[in-house]
């Protein structure tokens, strides 16, 4: 069953550079896992510090793979370091 996954994430804007290289980056290695189907960058309109990224996956069982990989989690480490707070992930089905 196809899953989305929303991350979002508050950035300073003197990060928001680093923060666009690191996603594109992150996209590219997430285009090549299994089970990825797409994802987008969404930068909020009101306030231009709130990052949505929005990805889908064919299960939870691909995303919790992708999630728990070592390059990726590096690479969030990186992404954590250059935010106001936390990021916040969700996970919805297909209804």
């Amino acid at each position: 069953m196809a899953i989305r996954v929303l991350i979002e994430r508050k950035i300073p804007s003197e990060n928001q550079p680093r923060l666009n290289s690191l996603l594109m980056k992150l996209r590219g290695k997430a285009m090549l896992a299994k089970g990825y189907i797409s994802g987008e960058t969404l930068r909020s309109l009101d306030d231009p510090s709130e990052y949505l990224v929005i990805s889908t996956w064919n299960s939870l069982e691909d995303w919790k793979k992708w999630e728990s990989d070592k390059d990726r989690q590096n690479m969030q480490k990186q992404i954590d370091q250059l935010l106001r707070t936390p990021s916040l992930h969700r996970v919805f089905v297909y209804d």
